[in-house]
């Protein structure tokens, strides 16, 4: 079954300032994503851009493949043009998985990392804490449709216009006094995965990033989004691709200072 494929745009919505919902029916039979993998995507309906852009998936159900993604660069533009009928070429699903939780977990969502979670929410069956934070309210995609699949939800915000007035990791970090047990699962900003990677590790806790990176090819042949993991056999480190070895990884590998 190839990964190389073409899909009808069904629907393209928005969703909050700034962001949409992208959703795609395969044009043949495909295979079907699991939590923490990720697509190539045309960037429009021409060759310009040339190379296809990331993106996590948000859900994949009845056939169809949506991605929820913030419009902010020439790629993402392309994309946010794109109307229902068009079609576009994807690669995918590519990278590895989320390790799935036996029982209860924390997730934690910084913004738009909210679109890689929650395929893994929806699989884990209301187990889920969730701790969700944005600059401000509008960074909050889709709440409703979130919070249905969790078992409880702490908001954050920075401006104070959604939940509590704070980063994300101040609650988070309050809860893990109280519950180191419990695995935890993050998508967001690298300064926010790392400050939630150190809260782990201050407490014990294993942790797993997605991690997010500039990719030309997706498959780990470019080598252009690279990062360095320390395992056994290389304990100063080992450059691994994102798209390859990734996107998930466990947070007590990743040299932080290596992300680019």
């Amino acid at each position: 079954m190839s990964k190389l494929f073409r899909a009808t745009v069904t629907a393209h919505l928005d969703v909050n300032t700034g962001f949409r919902l992208l959703t795609l029916q395969p044009n043949c039979l495909v295979a079907v994503p699991d939590p923490g993998q990720f697509y190539m995507l045309q960037a429009g309906a021409t060759h310009d851009p040339l190379l296809k852009r990331p993106f996590s998936y948000f859900r994949a159900e009845n056939g169809t493949i949506s991605f929820l993604y913030r419009i902010r660069g020439k790629g993402t533009r392309a994309i946010a043009a794109l109307r229902e009928g068009e079609t576009i070429s994807l690669i995918g699903p590519l990278g590895n998985t989320y390790p799935m939780p036996s029982g209860e977990f924390i997730a934690v969502a910084g913004g738009i990392g909210i679109a890689s979670l929650f395929s893994l929410l929806g699989a884990a069956d209301g187990r889920a804490v969730l701790f969700w934070g944005g600059r401000t309210a509008n960074e909050l995609l889709m709440p409703e449709a979130v919070k249905a699949l969790v078992g409880s939800a702490v908001i954050t915000t920075d401006d104070g216009t959604a939940g509590r007035k704070s980063l994300i990791t101040e609650p988070l970090k309050e809860y893990l006094a109280l519950n180191a047990h419990l695995p935890v699962y993050t998508c967001g900003s690298a300064p926010m995965m790392r400050a939630v990677a150190n809260a782990c590790a201050e407490v014990g806790t294993r942790c797993f990033v997605s991690l997010e990176a500039y990719m030309a090819c997706g498959v780990g042949a470019c080598l252009g989004c690279v990062v360095k993991i320390m395992d056994a056999d290389y304990p100063e480190g080992k450059y691994r691709s994102v798209c390859k070895d990734g996107p998930v990884f466990n947070a007590s590998t990743v040299v932080w200072e290596s992300r680019r």
